[in-house]
């Protein structure tokens, strides 16, 4: 991986492929590496941007109040630097909230949007309280209540399991408690979807234990130039349980 210098945080990153420019955004709270089933199957077509969102994988923690705003200006930042006036961008899960506050921030470095096991809502007032209270028990008592938690909800493959457990008990405590915070703090991003120009595919499984298939249909139905993609019997981790699917789906932005 690569590294530069953003926002005084040190962010990492890989490029690979050539192509049209597709920025890849990771989950929460896990890194670039969930891609990496998906990468070989689309480098050939696209210039694939990779990063460790702050605070995950290679890239650095802060102890800083952050937004998915600011998170954003980071990979604006990151795409200026690499000389790349604008992409198509792709995120999974938290990965696509912060995919959308790019688009809304920065509409002019957005090409087309993919949202993998996403959606467009905010926090309702009690899922934001939870976020918040989880960042708390965190503080308190490390991250292994939440790997925990999330590893069978994440997918219900045992060997993507024990893959999962092992990536999110990598990251950093303070990366959580940051990111919890700034996922509780995020608009809805629907009517911005409904007014956008740009293509949008929507991939989704319908076994998603986490965020339901119910979500994507919903966005699927208001944005004009939607794609969904509804992949059976898949859970939260798309790029991992049918990455050939995800890789086809994304084709679809040529």
């Amino acid at each position: 991986m690569k590294t530069i210098t953003i926002n005084n945080l040190s962010l990492a990153y890989t490029r690979r492929g050539h192509g049209a420019p597709l920025v890849l955004f990771h989950g929460y709270p896990l890194d670039s590496s969930i891609w990496s089933e998906v990468v070989p199957l689309l480098e050939e077509h696209f210039d694939l941007i990779i990063p460790d969102v702050r605070g995950f994988g290679a890239s650095a923690t802060t102890t800083d109040m952050y937004t998915l705003t600011d998170v954003a200006a980071d990979m604006k930042v990151l795409l200026d630097e690499l000389d790349i006036p604008s992409a198509f961008v792709a995120g999974h899960s938290m990965g696509g909230y912060l995919a959308l506050a790019l688009a809304k921030a920065y509409p002019e470095q957005v090409r087309g949007l993919a949202l993998v096991a996403s959606q467009t809502a905010a926090d309702a007032p009690e899922g934001k309280q939870k976020r918040y209270d989880t960042a708390k028990q965190v503080a308190d008592q490390g991250i292994g209540v939440v790997v925990e938690a999330m590893t069978p909800k994440l997918s219900a493959d045992t060997r993507l399991q024990t893959f999962l457990r092992e990536l999110m008990a990598r990251q950093e405590s303070q990366a959580y408690i940051g990111t919890l915070k700034a996922m509780a703090e995020r608009e809805d991003t629907l009517s911005m979807l409904a007014a956008a120009t740009f293509p949008l595919i929507i991939v989704h499984g319908d076994a998603d234990a986490l965020i339901p298939v119910a979500k994507a249909r919903e966005v699927a139905s208001v944005a004009s130039r939607a794609h969904l993609v509804e992949l059976a019997g898949v859970g939260h981790m798309p790029m991992l349980e049918s990455p050939q699917a995800v890789a086809d789906a994304l084709m679809k932005f040529l």
